[in-house]
């Protein structure tokens, strides 16, 4: 694979394109190329320790960092409002925080000037009030710069809050973390390049600022007068030292923008350019990390990991998008599945209070939780790709739910490590989620989900980005500790088996209602969607019952056995293994003949499932053997008969 950058040997750029490209360049570069030039080296060491020169030096450092200060002490929350939350006036607010970068400096310096002056809207009172006098004095310096640099930390802090998925954020609020732990202990170290990138270009800004602080706070020496306004005098008496001075300042801003290569510039860093995998659960930085070993067995003794005893049974009435009761005892699992878009995860969030589309009036056992916040309701959830936090080890994840509670951290560490132990993946405590492969990621997201003692458990597909392998290790793990768990734990799945093996009810949705919550068995016997149906491999027709059958509602008529009575709304269902294929059209018992071309054939296990579709009947899927495939000839686009006996169809009312 080419790398980007890379040019294609024979490949020219375009004169047209390339010719003011060049001259771009030249145009940016001559002005640096005539500092370098005019420069009298020799002269260079006086000019830069003469005395004005260093008291201004100074000063720009005390300015520069104090700026940086304020910026970052209100930068911070605003550029995480306005990435975060949503209210009115917020493209208001953003042009607000971007027009001091292109509002003219003195500009910017007359409306400090008419706000914070002694006849500006603040001025008096801040002077009557505080004694405080803004204009002509260090802090005015300070606050100019403020006030041009601080955009540069909010725009680039807000971009990478926008690239911070919320789903880290909201795992950590499961946890039972506050907004505020939240932010400094996940939000915080995860954009922490981009406040370091923010914080440079600010610093930078802030030191070279000139127009506006000329124009609010003066050019008073040792008071106000910076480097860029001792280069601004210097200019006018002694050219030669001007130019040093403006060296210097050269220097610091390439200094700022090399320590930012790849991260403002744009420049791939060094890690992307080689390819090396992005950290995350199912990354693999350490070879050692891939292999799996069993699944570890809860100790004899309990110790510290042991479940808690506690027992919460589940209330929820869920209104909004998805509509449903839902009640369990103690120690239920529920698998609920569904079709892409039936309300699945809009289930799960209503349960932990993280969306407006659906809202649950919980209780889980004898508590309403339905006004608290997302923290405090024990509601512990583990996402799809888990969300490991990547800043921090496999013991500090597992451990987090537990500081975020109150426990100290030693007692908080000895019960993450044992249930890391219990879950098979003690010997990982040290590592960080890229160094973990995808099946320990998932194992380290349960256990620091257990860990944290909720009282009602949610899995989001926890299993669907594992191998087959990994899945089943981690599957007889999950099932193992979730026959302790004193909660309700719901699963989201799309796979049958987890559905059957882990769980003690199925919870069918479409369009955000249920159509079935019933034992496994029972909905392995009797699905009543045709989604269910096919996941669990069969082929499902819903129709309308006939004296002899069903019409089907894609066009056709089957023959059942059984039929309801005429009129009433069912959906037949057809094993595969139950669907006969023949070169020529069969003569006999069966009722079901239609004619079809073959589309498609696939694997499953030691066996073949071939789709048919006919222009007389709905698409359906027969399994037969590598053997009976080779005697009919089967291939892609081979006409052949299909056949489905009466007694071999089931027909489940709707």
């Amino acid at each position: 694979m080419k790398r980007a950058g890379v040019r294609t040997p024979g490949a020219r750029p375009p004169l047209a394109l390339a010719v003011p490209a060049l001259l771009a360049v030249a145009f940016l570069a001559l002005p640096l190329v005539g500092i370098l030039a005019r420069t009298e080296w020799g002269e260079l060491a006086d000019h830069l320790t003469s005395p004005g020169t260093v008291q201004a030096l100074k000063l720009s450092l005390l300015v520069s960092f104090w700026a940086l200060g304020l910026s970052l002490f209100l930068g911070v929350p605003l550029a995480w409002l306005l990435a975060r939350v949503p209210f009115p006036g917020k493209a208001f607010v953003r042009s607000l925080v971007l027009l001091p970068m292109v509002l003219p400096p003195t500009v910017g310096g007359v409306a400090l000037l008419l706000a914070f002056g002694r006849r500006g809207l603040l001025g008096p009172w801040l002077e009557g009030t505080f004694g405080i006098t803004l204009p002509f004095h260090t802090s005015g310096a300070v606050l100019a710069a403020t006030f041009v640099a601080m955009p540069f930390l909010v725009i680039s802090l807000e971009g990478a809050l926008g690239g911070l998925r919320p789903r880290y954020e909201e795992t950590a609020a499961s946890l039972g973390a506050s907004p505020v732990r939240v932010f400094f202990t996940v939000t915080l170290p995860m954009v922490a390049p981009g406040v370091l990138a923010g914080a440079a270009l600010t610093w930078a800004r802030a030191l070279g600022e000139f127009g506006a602080t000329i124009t609010f706070a003066g050019n008073l020496p040792g008071t106000t007068q910076t480097l860029p306004l001792q280069v601004y005098l210097l200019l006018q008496d002694e050219p030669e030292a001007a130019t040093s001075v403006s060296l210097l300042l050269l220097a610091i801003a390439m200094g700022v923008l090399i320590a930012l290569r790849g991260r403002w510039t744009g420049t791939p860093s060094a890690e992307r350019r080689s390819g090396a995998p992005a950290e995350g659960p199912a990354a693999v930085k350490d070879p050692a990390a891939v292999k799996e070993p069993p699944a570890a067995e809860p100790p004899s003794g309990g110790g510290s990991a042991a479940p808690s005893g506690g027992r919460w049974s589940l209330h929820a009435d869920v209104t909004g998008f998805t509509v449903l009761t839902l009640d369990a005892d103690p120690g239920t699992t529920i698998a609920v599945v569904g079709p892409n878009g039936a309300g699945k995860t809009t289930l799960l969030r209503a349960l932990l209070g993280l969306t407006p589309r659906a809202h649950a009036e919980l209780r889980l056992g004898g508590e309403d939780v339905t006004a608290l916040p997302p923290h405090r309701r024990r509601v512990a959830w583990v996402p799809q790709d888990g969300a490991l936090f990547p800043h921090l080890s496999a013991l500090a994840n597992t451990a987090y739910g537990l500081r975020a509670q109150g426990v100290p951290r030693a007692e908080a560490r000895r019960e993450a490590r044992a249930w890391l132990d219990r879950l098979g993946v003690g010997h990982l405590a040290h590592r960080r989620p890229g160094q973990l492969s995808g099946g320990q990621a998932q194992r380290v997201a349960l256990a620091r989900a257990l860990a944290a003692r909720p009282r009602l458990l949610v899995l989001d597909e926890p299993l669907a980005a594992l191998d087959q392998t990994t899945r089943a290790q981690v599957r007889h793990t999950l099932r193992t500790h979730l026959a302790g768990f004193g909660g309700v734990c719901l699963i989201v799945t799309h796979d049958p088996v987890e559905a059957v093996s882990l769980a003690d009810r199925v919870l069918v949705l479409q369009d955000g209602r249920a159509l079935q919550d019933a034992a496994p068995a029972e909905v392995t016997r009797h699905p009543r969607s045709p989604w269910v149906a096919r996941m669990l491999g069969r082929n499902a027709w819903p129709g309308t019952a006939t004296p002899d059958g069903l019409a089907l509602d894609d066009g056709g008529v089957l023959v059942a056995a059984e039929p309801p009575p005429p009129g009433t709304p069912a959906l037949a269902i057809v094993a595969p293994e139950a669907v006969s294929l023949h070169r020529q059209k069969p003569a006999g018992s069966p009722r079901n003949v239609w004619p079809g071309t073959v589309r498609e054939i696939t694997t499953s296990g030691s066996r073949l499932r071939v789709l048919v579709t006919s222009a007389e009947a709905p698409d359906l899927v027969a399994e037969i053997t590598p053997q009976a495939a080779a005697e009919l000839g089967l291939a892609e686009g081979v006409p052949v008969w299909t056949s489905v006996k009466a007694t071999e169809t089931t027909v489940v009312t709707l």
